[in-house]
């Protein structure tokens, strides 16, 4: 799920960049350390929307090093999955234990035991491997499928979110 959060960054700058380009150079230093990145706390920063000129502080000057840190807060677009959340993702690996699947910057791992239905089963003998059933009803699942799953755990790190998922729903499985 995507969410607009005011989050905030002490960005350390060289006296090289004081001078009337400060701002945009808080703002590079900014998005190269924060867009693209993950915050296990907050979910994946996708994009940096506004900087608050209100909440830009003043600089303060690092004893013995030259350096100077501001206290940055800024607004921005944060993707970050909940349990439960339903969402379309693109299979990348497949293996007799299951299958990845990415949705965004996650992936999801789907086991063969517990988050299949019954009737997929792995195929050795097929390349690409794939999971498909055995009277070929249901699309078979292999590398660029699209599938509907549900997050079904997750854990969160600190700089990471592993998360599991199910297609054993209703409305759940092989899209395209």
């Amino acid at each position: 799920m995507f969410f607009y959060m005011t989050l905030d960054k002490e960005i350390v700058l060289h006296p090289k960049y004081f001078g009337p380009r400060l701002r945009q150079a808080l703002m590079e230093k900014l998005y190269t350390e924060v867009e693209g990145t993950c915050d296990g706390e907050r979910g994946f920063i996708v994009a940096i929307t506004s900087l608050s000129e209100e909440h830009l502080g003043r600089g303060r000057l690092m004893a013995g090093k030259g350096l100077v840190s501001y206290h940055v807060q800024y607004q921005a677009v944060v993707f970050r999955p909940v349990k439960g959340e339903v969402m379309d993702a693109i299979v990348t690996v497949v293996n007799k234990m299951g299958f990845f699947a990415e949705a965004g910057p996650i992936s999801i791992f789907v086991s063969q035991v517990g988050g299949m239905p019954s009737e997929y089963s792995f195929d050795v003998t097929s390349n690409p491997p794939c999971f498909k059933s055995a009277d070929m009803t249901i699309g078979a699942i292999t590398v660029g499928s699209q599938v509907r799953l549900r997050i079904a755990g997750m854990r969160i790190d600190a700089e990471s979110i592993t998360t599991v998922g199910t297609i054993k729903d209703d409305y759940l499985g092989f899209i395209a």
